[in-house]
């Protein structure tokens, strides 16, 4: 049953999944679909732990490409009811499982090196002393690193992952050589590396990273992802993450 001031849509144009939404909330956003369609998922896969999972779109997008077993973390109470219930009634709570929690130090209940993936699209903005914002307000703690820093996250990442296992989040270009210097001490070699922009004409504004813990060098920049033709329309490539084409 909805709540006030929750909205229940289709997830994109995968008609049989349905997604709980609070439009006055930070609803999830392209990256969660990008991060989801560029996580390498092989056979091999068993488990797959998504950091800071808001309301649940990454383990749902998820679950359309494996069977393995899927956990979401989420520390806002909010955000972890929505993400709960989404996994509810779409019939997938025995594939997911959502935990309210830290990220940070989460490996103390589900175990070290005990995941084949690790996701997260996490807070994207430093925040510092003179920075002018609301640490208690939803928003502001879902873009800002208020209550996890991407150093938490990456740390977290490598000692869930087992050896081998992926590291993958979507983030923004200006913090690239921050999430390269801060895998690289964490142990996980960047591997693949996606630029994403809006338009051809435009600036990238989102990178897609993923790395390897214990792996070697050899970091891939695959061809860059532009998510509108000239016409204002998506590009062809997105439809078909939307199911829309």
């Amino acid at each position: 049953m909805l709540k006030e001031n929750e909205v229940l849509n289709d997830l994109l144009g995968y008609e049989h999944l349905k997604i709980i939404q609070r439009p006055d909330m930070f609803n999830f956003s392209l990256d969660s679909t990008l991060l989801a369609n560029f996580v390498t998922i092989n056979r091999n896969v068993k488990k797959i732990i998504d950091l800071g999972t808001g309301n649940g779109p990454i383990p749902l997008f998820l679950s359309l490409r494996t069977k393995a077993k899927i956990i979401g973390v989420e520390i806002q109470e909010i955000s972890f009811d929505l993400a709960k219930r989404n996994i509810e009634i779409n019939n997938l709570t025995s594939q997911i499982e959502i935990i309210h929690g830290d990220l940070k130090d989460i490996n103390k209940r589900l175990g070290n090196h005990a995941f084949d993936i690790v996701t997260c699209n996490p807070p994207f903005f430093k925040v510092n002393k003179d920075s002018n914002v609301n640490k208690n307000d939803y928003l502001t703690i879902a873009r800002h690193e208020i209550l996890t820093t991407l150093d938490d996250v990456v740390k977290e990442a490598s000692v869930l992952l087992k050896h081998g296992g992926y590291f993958t989040l979507v983030h923004r270009p200006d913090r690239l050589i921050d999430i390269f210097e801060t895998m690289r001490k964490y142990k996980i070699e960047p591997k693949r590396l996606r630029l994403v922009y809006p338009k051809s004409n435009k600036e990238c504004n989102t990178v897609l990273i993923e790395g390897r813990k214990g792996s070697q060098g050899g970091l891939r920049i695959l061809p860059p992802l532009f998510v509108y033709k000239e016409n204002k329309e998506y590009n062809d490539e997105i439809m078909q993450m939307f199911m829309m084409k």
